[in-house]
């Protein structure tokens, strides 16, 4: 099992506003030109990873997100862009397309941004369309629609600090003597099933632990619950292995603690060198002296060791300020990666045309937004998309198709009676 909260939400970018058709008029300039000015951009709509969200609640609570539209261009006064939608998500938290379950962004690092849905292009008003042959154009363009998106958000877990060791170890006992989680406890192996997260304090300070599933040989094989096990592990900053000092079953707990280690560099060179500390856990069931030598034996592997009972509470206050100094100095040194999204571009330049049972059917997002964005009630915009899709190709297709005048073509969600100019 592994520690995933999602939710499904739509998201859906802002128009742009419509251009304008105007031209200028003064008492003394009997013949003023075109000024129509162009449409705002709609608002974008933008995730941001923040590490003070723990979970996707709020989506669970608020399905649509919409972006507002630009503002139409007045005469020579361009359109407002519209106010974009920053929308804050916990750390860990991963975007895919719901459609086709296509992963799209994993925003794993605090204050990673990311543009999901871009707002449209504000229209070209008709000063735009100004040249030496077409000197008093009388349309302009409208704004281009917005992006949609329906996405799934899955947050995997995020932790300071990742408990690691043996079932039965007493992983979910230190937890909930740390913090204010109540992972399921019980006196036998694999009573953790699903990784528990708690807030630990420390002074003024805070930082967050998981108790994950524990660990046997072979986990890096993917035996018991291995690879759902390290791969949250991967996401901790901090691995805190916890030792039974006094193994039910008379185990070595050096040898324990060896047989993990190796399971974790098996699985991940890069998960073996996270930085660790140990917590000789149990300290309440036995003698020191058996104690020290386990300790001894531990130094050869140059990781700090505390002695605890998480049953008692005993040695709990140095290991959580070790942990937070670590926590805090792995920090420090994160550096936040400035990200250019790769965002998808579903306007490719490829088009087709088919023939269907009404007459013919030209497929293709960047016509179907052209047409989106001409004014169908101005002839000489229309004329103007005609000769735009000719130079394009789509005219001479639909002529070596033998579309004659008077068929219907079909581009997005308009019909068009096919005539020839």
């Amino acid at each position: 099992m592994a520690f995933i909260d999602e939710a499904e939400v739509n998201f859906i970018s802002g128009r742009g506003g419509d251009g304008a058709a105007t031209f200028h008029r003064e008492k003394h300039v009997p013949r003023g030109g075109p000024n129509g000015a162009d449409g705002g951009r709609g608002g974008n709509i933008t995730l941001l990873a923040d590490r003070n969200k723990r979970t996707l609640y709020d989506f669970k609570l608020r399905a649509e997100y919409k972006a507002d539209d630009g503002s139409k261009a007045v005469g020579n006064k361009a359109g407002k862009d519209a106010k974009d939608i920053v929308i804050r998500v916990p750390v860990g938290t991963i975007l895919y397309d719901a459609e086709d379950d296509e992963q799209i962004i994993d925003l794993a690092v605090d204050k990673m941004q990311y543009v999901i849905c871009r707002g449209g292009r504000g229209g070209r008003g008709n000063l735009y369309y100004t040249n030496s042959v077409r000197q008093s154009p009388s349309f302009a363009q409208r704004g281009a629609p917005g992006d949609n998106l329906n996405a799934r958000l899955e947050l995997k877990l995020m932790a300071d600090v990742g408990l690691i060791g043996l079932p039965n170890a007493g992983k979910s006992t230190l937890l909930s003597v740390m913090s204010a989680a109540k992972p399921k406890i019980a006196d036998y192996p694999f009573t953790t099933l699903a990784p528990q997260l708690g807030v630990v304090a420390i002074g003024d300070h805070t930082f967050v632990m998981a108790d994950l599933p524990g660990l046997i040989e072979g986990a890096s094989e993917g035996i018991g619950l291995g690879h759902q096990f390290l791969r949250h592990a991967e996401r901790n900053k901090v691995l805190l292995h916890v030792i039974d000092a006094y193994p039910i079953d008379d185990s070595d707990p050096v040898d324990n603690f060896r047989m993990i280690e190796e399971e974790l560099k098996q699985y991940s060179e890069e998960l073996y060198n996270r930085p660790r500390i140990i917590a000789l856990n149990k300290s309440d069931m036995g003698i020191p002296e058996a104690e020290e030598d386990i300790i001894e034996r531990l130094g050869q592997f140059g990781v700090p060791v505390f002695v605890i009972s998480a049953a008692t509470s005993q040695g709990l206050d140095p290991l959580k300020w070790a942990l937070w100094k670590c926590v805090e100095e792995i920090s420090a040194e994160e550096e936040i990666p400035i990200i250019v999204p790769t965002y998808r571009n579903d306007e490719g330049s490829a088009w087709d045309v088919e023939v269907i049972e009404e007459g013919y059917r030209v497929v293709g997002k960047r016509i179907e937004r052209l047409v989106e964005m001409t004014n169908l009630g101005n002839r000489d915009a229309i004329h103007f998309l005609y000769r735009k899709m000719r130079r394009i190709g789509v005219i001479e297709k639909l002529e070596e198709m033998g579309a004659e005048p008077g068929d219907t073509v079909l581009i997005g969600a308009f019909d068009f009676q096919y005539e020839e100019w």
